[in-house]
């Protein structure tokens, strides 16, 4: 099970602006988390991400679970409910979806992702890397720069390098709030925070989470000063290390550009926009490609659906 369909997930994102609820399916694992939100004029949208979790394989079960969800989420004021299955491209899981009225839609999620096989030895996970990051891992070693694992208390370390990235990169970024009860709402054996440091001034850190045996990196930020000791190398190394003690056997690198190997390939030499910026720093690790099937959506009105579509997207 994703852990976006954690119920500690759901809580968390329960504190903004959002209501969870948890709803058993026909046989399903695991119960589906629904996010409702509200919106202006009384109006909201429901969203199950990365889920629901449901037995893909047998049409008759996942049928039934996906009516039980439309049941579920048929609220007053929803106009639509997104789900995001957490399953590889499929023609015949697309085929069930449209059968049951469920339109490919726009993905809130990245649908691409890089995994690495954390399971074996430590040397073994190396020697998979391409050469260039096994190389700057052991270089921002030899450098100087080492890797704790922080406490709340080290949270505004990480407020400060995420507001340096952004203002460097360009992208937006959540306020401190967010951060701080994302970390406070997993349990501590689950989540970490890791900075790496040089001289006791951080230059980098991250956020990883623990869940089901996979490890995802959700998060992370970097300065300025001392780039060329290659900070951010040591600290996905160091996460990894710390999901292997934690029990984990994947560990998930959180998005790349939703293109075929061949493509991402050909074009990441030039290519800076989007993901396309942070695909040649993960690609590095030694992992594999793993794409979902994507967005679908279920529309319950019409009218109010084309509307949304058409201001949210323009």
């Amino acid at each position: 099970m994703h852990i976006l369909q954690s119920p500690h997930w759901t809580a968390f994102k329960s504190q903004f602006g959002w209501h969870g609820e948890s709803v058993s399916l026909p046989n399903a694992a695991a119960p589906a988390q629904i996010l409702f939100r509200r919106l202006p004029l009384g109006l909201k949208i429901a969203y199950v991400p990365k889920g629901p979790h449901l037995n893909w394989q047998n049409t008759t079960i996942a049928k039934q679970g996906l009516q039980k969800l439309v049941q579920v989420a048929r609220r007053p004021g929803v106009f639509f409910l997104k789900i995001e299955p957490d399953v590889p491209p499929s023609p015949q899981i697309t085929a069930l979806l449209a059968e049951n009225d469920f339109r490919p839609a726009r993905n809130i999620q990245p649908a691409a992702t890089i995994l690495v096989d954390i399971s074996p030895s430590e040397d073994e996970i190396l020697a998979r890397m391409k050469s260039k990051t096994r190389y700057n891992i052991r270089l921002a070693g030899r450098k100087g720069v080492s890797v704790r694992e922080g406490t709340a208390a080290d949270l505004p370390i990480f407020f400060r390098l995420n507001e340096i990235t952004a203002a460097r990169d360009g992208f937006g970024v959540h306020p401190p709030a967010y951060y701080r009860a994302v970390y406070r709402q997993f349990p501590p054996d689950t989540r970490a925070l890791l900075i790496a440091e040089f001289d006791g001034e951080p230059l980098a850190a991250l956020m990883v989470f623990a869940w089901d045996g996979v490890a995802y990196y959700l998060y992370g930020a970097s300065g300025d000063a001392h780039r060329n000791k290659m900070p951010a190398y040591l600290l996905q190394w160091e996460a990894m290390r710390w999901a292997k003690v934690h029990g984990c056997h994947t560990y998930d690198l959180w998005g790349v550009p939703n293109a075929p190997a061949e493509t991402l390939e050909a074009e990441f030499p030039h290519r800076r926009d989007g993901l396309w910026g942070v695909y040649r720093f993960k690609r590095g690790f030694g992992g594999n490609l793993a794409y979902s099937i994507g967005a679908f959506d279920f529309v319950y009105d019409r009218p109010l659906y084309f509307l949304f579509n058409k201001i949210v997207h323009r």
